[in-house]
């Protein structure tokens, strides 16, 4: 057992200020070196995986035995932190780059969107309707519907995942002006 790692870590999970600095200094440059590697990304966005993971770090961390296994830890929240910045950033971009169309169609008013989107609803069996309006429209969580409607949340998932997938196919569809 590596007794400095093991009290290092021990202080750090009871938040003691000098250790969480001495920790800090410690790993950051493993945790940005490993941030580059895995994300292959510039300074800017490597600097922020890192704060990210430092948070978790901070806020998830026990004592540990040996430099090691605290590296090896350490390194896998970095990955699973990296790998989240670059999912989100590739569903931002989509979502920049669907602006003003439907399901790569041309862009039309959004008020006519909108009043097609309410169509398709509207098709739609109200039970599904309301499992949108859940989840959309008021943000709930696939389990807090299931609970609600006394089902399991994969069945909530994939009634919701049919009816947009339904609604996505019928956008493709959509005639081209």
């Amino acid at each position: 057992m590596d007794d400095t790692v093991a009290q290092l870590t021990s202080a750090v999970a009871r938040g003691q200020e000098p250790a969480v600095e001495l920790f800090y200094r410690r790993f950051f440059d493993l945790l940005y070196r490993h941030a580059r590697q895995v994300s292959q990304r510039d300074e800017s966005f490597c600097l922020d995986v890192v704060q990210d993971a430092m948070l978790r770090i901070m806020r998830t961390i026990r004592p540990v035995a040996t430099e090691a296994q605290l590296v090896a830890w350490l390194k896998l929240i970095v990955k699973s932190v990296a790998y989240d910045a670059l999912r989100r950033e590739r569903r931002r971009k989509g979502r920049e780059a669907a602006r003003g169309t439907v399901d790569n169609q041309p862009a039309t008013d959004e008020s006519e969107r909108l009043a097609w989107l309410r169509e398709q609803l509207l098709a739609l069996d109200p039970p599904l309707v309301r499992l949108i309006e859940l989840r959309f429209v008021h943000g709930w969580k696939l389990a807090r519907i299931a609970q609600l409607l006394g089902l399991s949340v994969g069945t909530v998932d994939g009634r919701l995942r049919r009816a947009l997938d339904r609604i996505r196919r019928q956008a493709g569809e959509m005639p081209n002006d």
